[in-house]
């Protein structure tokens, strides 16, 4: 049911008090006036600590800087007349005794009456003996529709003619964003260019940034790798393909249900932290990086809070990766720990329960070196869409990796390196050390004041011992795991 037929529903059932959780007071307002004049008839009042009540000009400033005066005035006002009194920023006096009291007493006399109490908040503080007189709403950010009409309506008084294209992809950079500060990006861009343009997009990022770097649990992490930049995984990169439209408009109307992630299994340095880096870039949607340590807090319940609200802004942001990097260390704090009261049972508990059960355009990339810690409800179908072993490169993807790294520093000599020698030296050799001995191939080469050769790579690989060699054995149970069948080959 949508906001609006909720709202109505509540209003016409007479329910006495109702919370509406939203930043967007001013959109709200406009909305629930709408409701006024479209699906009821009542006389509408709007209180605020410093300025008291306006929309009446007999009550205008009553009630100033008394919010138990504000309740009194609905108190006191006709039984006969139906009203609507919207009360700004209340929740901060409903541990007020006296308020408590009032408003207990108030519900049960509302019940009677065409009156309702509208109680307008950025976040839910209602104490735990108001639970039963108040009923929760969340007032859900601008839909896809509502931000494409917007768009239309600033590019249309800027007398602007916009690509249909251009439009979808604004739209969707957009969606997470409040109206308010959609026009506030949209207006710098106005102040800077003139125009709105497809380079609009990159501030239109640079405002979700901000509103995740103030979460303090989420980072946005620049999305600049390319399938070019990682060699191998054949499987992987087709799987990708394969759903690069996986987001669009597009693939909604056809039916497609997004897709819901990806779990990367893998020893240390096999590229699961470049993979999930290269969906974001590959799809153009924002990568977002949960660090689970940050979820957890001091206080009793703050924690729960906590993943609740990075589900709500994962899903305000929406489309986006949301990339979880060594799942597999959340799950064996568990182990370890005894001391929590099980809050960290809990916080992961509700985050597996949206991983199956979300319908948002959040894609989770988890990555993971040790599936002993990893429990059976996180590998079991439902949670992903697949999960990839990344096992240690075949002689023809340390050719390709060799390649790659090469190409980046030395491109117009590559012809010049014994690139084939180089793999057949570098068995059990991950992607990440095969980095490294291009690197320190690098070095050798500048210490000594010339351009690095095929001898000081060589020389590099002779330094360098593999991290299979000394994690053999957990390599041997993510091989023994993978030959199983229980995970696909990336």
């Amino acid at each position: 049911m949508s906001f609006l037929n909720e709202f109505v529903l509540l209003l016409k059932a007479r329910y006495p008090i109702i919370y509406i959780v939203s930043n967007e007071e001013e959109r709200l307002e406009y909305v629930i006036r709408y409701c006024i004049k479209k699906y009821l008839s009542c006389s509408y009042y709007s209180w605020d600590y410093v300025e008291g009540y306006k929309g009446n000009p007999t009550d205008n400033g009553f009630a100033a800087k008394n919010p138990l005066e504000a309740l009194e005035l609905i108190e006191k006002s006709a039984i006969g007349n139906p009203s609507l009194f919207v009360l700004k920023d209340y929740d901060f006096f409903l541990k007020d005794i006296l308020i408590t009291r009032k408003l207990k007493n108030l519900s049960r006399l509302l019940k009677t009456q065409p009156k309702n109490i509208i109680i307008i908040s950025s976040e839910i503080n209602i104490p735990e003996n108001l639970t039963e007189f108040i009923t929760v709403l969340e007032f859900p950010l601008p839909t896809y529709n509502e931000i494409n009409d917007e768009l239309l309506r600033l590019v249309k008084s800027l007398n602007q003619e916009i690509d249909e294209q251009l439009l979808i992809n604004l739209t969707i950079a957009c969606q997470g964003l409040s109206l308010e500060r959609i026009r506030r990006v949209l207006s710098k861009v106005i102040a800077q260019k003139g125009i709105i343009d497809n380079l609009s997009a990159n501030l239109i990022i640079e405002e979700k940034k901000q509103i995740i770097l103030q979460t303090q649990i989420l980072e946005f992490i620049i999305a600049d790798k390319k399938l070019t930049d990682i060699g191998g995984l054949k499987n992987f990169k087709n799987w990708l393909k394969l759903r690069s439209q996986a987001f669009t408009p597009a693939a909604t109307k056809y039916g497609l249900p997004y897709p819901k992630g990806l779990l990367l299994v893998g020893i240390q340095g096999t590229g699961k932290s470049l993979a999930a880096k290269i969906v974001a870039n590959e799809w153009n949607i924002p990568l977002l990086r949960l660090d689970f340590g940050k979820l957890f807090a001091g206080l009793v319940g703050q924690s729960e809070a906590r993943i609740r609200k990075m589900i709500k802004i994962a899903e305000s942001l929406a489309p986006c990766v949301l990339w979880i990097d060594e799942i597999d260390k959340v799950f064996n704090s568990i182990n370890n720990s005894s001391t929590d009261s099980g809050t960290t049972n809990r916080v992961l508990s509700t985050f597996l329960t949206w991983q199956a059960e979300k319908n948002t355009p959040v894609f989770v990339v988890a990555t993971a070196n040790n599936i002993e810690f990893l429990p059976p409800e996180v590998t079991r179908k439902g949670r992903f869409d697949e999960i990839f072993f990344l096992t240690l490169p075949t002689k023809e993807e340390r050719k390709e990796i060799f390649n790659v790294h090469l190409k980046k520093v030395r491109g117009e000599k590559l012809k010049d390196f014994q690139v084939s020698l180089f793999s057949e030296l570098t068995l059990n050799f991950s992607g990440a050390e095969i980095e490294q001995v291009v690197t320190e191939g690098m070095r050798i080469g500048f210490n000594n004041g010339r351009e690095f050769s095929n001898a000081d790579i060589i020389e590099a690989i002779g330094k360098i011992v593999p991290l299979a060699k000394t994690k053999n054995k957990q390599l041997m149970l993510l091989q023994e795991w993978f030959e199983a069948g229980n995970i696909t080959s990336a």
